[in-house]
């Protein structure tokens, strides 16, 4: 769950690539983009650990402003509704393994395996600033969980569904500011394959126990960035709060609060010759 694969990956949706303030005027900008950079995050190996890591990982930036397939600071999506009301995405996160060696909390249980989470989005634009400098979304992604080994399986669903705030121009002219708040949910696969304790692994400590599906605890997630003529920078900070989720009482979860954040910086590799038309919060 908190991962380094997870974090770049909703650090390129959510910040890397966020572009020019909104505006209602449309500008003409390259098709594609994309760079490379670096950042360093901090973040305990899954929610409700307390065993924090600090990492240092590739930043990627792609930008494509096709007509019907979209790849930006809101991730890959296609627009099969009217984008003023709505919009259908592509979500996706993932997960690096974790070694219970290394974890005192999973000490003597399995690995936890690599994985990979995917699945569609549904944005409801709920409000725009008669500026259109700021916008509020209801942001509805839905993914199925798959295990990244020999022969993987699935953990069943996760649900997360959010309150977007975008505002351009937050404290400077071109510096971008967005705040996400909402719950999650998953399967009863999805918790147990974290924080279930199988009767052989128990300990006095760490007695057996059975993770079930439900209310996972909510997370509040602020970004903010600014894109300059060669390069962008960035930074986000996220809170997890476990408390009432039904895996609260799992001997797995060592923490019910904490606070996460990286930061990082992107230089532009490349951009396509071929210009189109776009609304500036593209």
């Amino acid at each position: 769950m908190g991962s380094v694969v997870k974090v770049v990956l909703r650090w390129a949706a959510v910040v890397a690539c966020v572009a020019a303030p909104l505006s209602v005027q449309a500008a003409e900008k390259p098709l594609w983009e994309f760079g490379m950079g670096v950042g360093a995050m901090a973040f305990p190996d899954y929610r409700g650990s307390d065993e924090l890591n600090v990492y240092p990982v590739p930043l990627p930036y792609f930008v494509y402003r096709g007509k019907f397939l979209k790849a930006d600071r809101e991730g890959l999506r296609g627009e099969l509704f009217d984008k003023r009301y709505l919009e259908l995405s592509l979500s996706m996160n993932a997960t690096i393994p974790v070694s219970s060696d290394d974890n005192d909390a999973r000490d003597g249980m399995p690995n936890l395996r690599p994985t990979l989470e995917f699945g569609p989005s549904l944005d409801v634009h709920l409000w725009r600033s008669a500026a259109q400098d700021m916008k509020l979304d209801l942001v509805m992604p839905l993914r199925v969980p798959i295990t990244l080994e020999g022969s993987p399986k699935s953990l069943g669903w996760n649900f997360s569904p959010r309150l977007n705030l975008d505002i351009a121009n937050f404290v400077a002219p071109g510096w971008d500011f967005g705040v996400g708040v909402g719950p999650l949910f998953g399967a009863a696969q999805y918790h147990e394959y974290f924080y279930s304790v199988a009767p052989r692994y128990a300990t006095v400590e760490r007695p057996a126990y059975e993770a079930r599906g439900g209310y996972s605890g909510t997370h509040v997630i602020a970004a903010i960035s600014k894109r300059f003529p060669g390069c962008w920078v960035g930074a986000y900070m996220r809170y997890d709060n476990l408390h009432n989720a039904v895996f609260a009482d799992s001997p797995l979860v060592r923490q019910q609060n904490y606070v996460t954040g990286g930061i990082g910086i992107a230089w532009m590799i490349g951009k396509s010759k071929r210009m189109v038309e776009v609304d500036n919060d593209e």
